[in-house]
C-alpha cells in the first residue's frame, strides 16, 4: 500500500507561480513513475505531466514550457512547479503513482488562479 501526500495548493494570481509536492510512503525510485493529474469543476481529470523510473519527463501540451515535474529520490517527493499561471490552470491536482500491478492516488490539492 502506498500512501501519497500533496500540499503546495492555493490561491494565485495569473502569471503567478506555486510549487505542489507528492509525499510518498514508500521508495519513489521503485516506481514505474509519478504523474500529476488535474480536475477542473464539471470537467473530466487529465493528465498534466509524468517522470518515469528512469527520469525521463513529460507534460500535456497544455503547460509545456510552463510546468515541470521533477522528484527527490532521498525525500520520495515528487513536485511540480507550476510558472505562468492561467485562470484555466484552476483545478484539484492529484498525483499518481504507477507500479507494476496498481497504481495509487492521493487526495487532492486546490489551485485557484484568480485576480
Amino acid at each position: 500500500q502506498v500512501q501519497l501526500v500533496e500540499s503546495g495548493g492555493g490561491l494565485v494570481q495569473p502569471g503567478g507561480s506555486l510549487r505542489l509536492s507528492c509525499a510518498a510512503s514508500g521508495s519513489i525510485f521503485s516506481f514505474n513513475a509519478m504523474r500529476w493529474y488535474r480536475q477542473a469543476p464539471g470537467k473530466e481529470r487529465e493528465f498534466v505531466a509524468i517522470i518515469t523510473k528512469t527520469g525521463t519527463t513529460n507534460c500535456a501540451d497544455s503547460v509545456k514550457g510552463r510546468f515541470t515535474i521533477s522528484r527527490d529520490n532521498a525525500k520520495n517527493t515528487v513536485y511540480l512547479q507550476m510558472n505562468s499561471l492561467k485562470p484555466e490552470d484552476t483545478a484539484v491536482y492529484y498525483c499518481n503513482a504507477l507500479l507494476p500491478a496498481n497504481n495509487y492516488w492521493g487526495q487532492g490539492t486546490q489551485v485557484t488562479v484568480s485576480s
